[in-house]
């Protein structure tokens, strides 16, 4: 039977360090796991440090790697470096997304590859190096977008990218069950973070608050008991992508 508590746990979280990455960190920790945080790039290396010290402060052990995970050996060597540190890896979660509004007619193909490699290509490579060194009963959670749901314009390479997700996630399901590891996806709608105010006019996000549940935005907060439940208890849910939106967006 799959141990369900996090205690003494290894979770190497993907785009770890801030947002609903960072909060998946602290809260994982504060139930007892040990962290690997993952960020991409150098201007966030002090979140990442702040993260990591937080972690330490609960009293449990974390280190940071910068990685862009668009390139597959990067995302072999933060894995490999989370065994290496901790000698085992548990639960992966990969956060790491990229927003892009844009209408189909304007997107140059340079934007299609950048939005692709990020939600797509990164979150497949990163499936399979955690089916390759997540101990057995391990678990694989990715965030991928309710707009999976939704019939709008301008998020052909957002949503698009993200798609693919869906069918990796089923396909891993199935190839790493005789391990016990189950590999599940979360489709928050439109968080209340700077990811998306970069990307959205104040008419867009009043648009998105009105379309769900208390007329407001995804909170972080409400996503990381799901995360975490499929960590743990929820360990029986594979091959599934959910949606955690207010009412955003179903199918």
């Amino acid at each position: 039977m799959p141990n369900y508590d996090l205690t003494d746990k290894v979770v190497l979280v993907a785009g770890g360090a801030k947002n609903l990455g960072g909060l998946i960190s602290r809260e994982f920790a504060a139930r007892g796991a040990n962290i690997i945080v993952h960020y991409h790039s150098q201007a966030a290396k002090q979140e990442a440090d702040a993260t990591v010290v937080a972690i330490q402060q609960l009293g449990r052990a974390a280190f940071a790697l910068q990685g862009d995970l668009t390139k597959p050996e990067n995302v072999t060597t933060l894995f490999a470096y989370a065994k290496d540190r901790f000698g085992r890896v548990d639960v992966a979660v990969n956060t790491v997304g990229k927003v892009l509004r844009q209408p189909i007619l304007d997107t140059t193909e340079a934007e299609f590859d950048a939005m692709f490699d990020i939600n797509a290509k990164s979150a497949y490579f990163f499936i399979k190096e955690a089916g390759k060194y997540l101990n057995d009963n391990g678990k694989i959670i990715t965030i991928v977008t309710s707009l999976l749901a939704a019939f709008t314009d301008g998020y052909s390479t957002y949503a698009g990218g993200k798609a693919p997700v869906e069918h990796f996630t089923r396909a891993a399901a199935k190839e790493f069950a005789s391990r016990g590891i189950s590999v599940t996806a979360i489709g928050p709608g439109p968080k209340d973070t700077p990811f998306i105010y970069g990307e959205a006019t104040p008419e867009r996000v009043a648009f998105h608050k009105s379309q769900a549940m208390g007329n407001q935005l995804t909170q972080i907060e409400d996503i990381v008991p799901i995360v975490r439940f499929l960590a743990t208890e929820g360990w029986w849910i594979t091959g599934q992508t959910i949606f955690a939106n207010g009412g955003y967006t179903t199918r």
